[in-house]
């Protein structure tokens, strides 16, 4: 049995958690507002229980990495291996270029 995904724009997420903050109230627990929401829009309890989380991280109101963070880490650990890379070429040419002078010096 194969699952067909569904892509959810951030409009409908952000619907499907806000209905779920406000039904919060209604339910024992948060598990089975999350489980009535869900049903209602369309994903698995499992996804809007992501979002849920999401959410309240960014929110600051559970511990944990925020979206905007993460995206910068993500930034600055790909600006640090094309620096990385950088020095390598730059380590190489020059080590080139010296070995070339020293030919070059030799030969005289």
């Amino acid at each position: 049995m194969s699952k067909t995904r569904t892509k959810f724009t951030p409009e409908m997420r952000e619907r499907a958690v806000r209905m779920t903050q406000e039904a919060r109230k209604d339910y024992p627990s948060l598990w089975s507002a999350i489980e009535s929401i869900a049903q209602k829009v369309g994903c698995t309890p499992q996804t809007l229980n992501e979002w849920v989380r999401k959410y309240e991280v960014n929110n600051g109101t559970r511990d944990g990495v925020t979206t905007a963070e993460k995206e910068r880490v993500k930034a600055l650990e790909r600006e640090v291996k094309e620096l990385r890379q950088a020095n390598e070429i730059l380590r190489l040419a020059s080590a080139f270029f010296a070995q070339a002078e020293l030919d070059r010096l030799k030969k005289k």
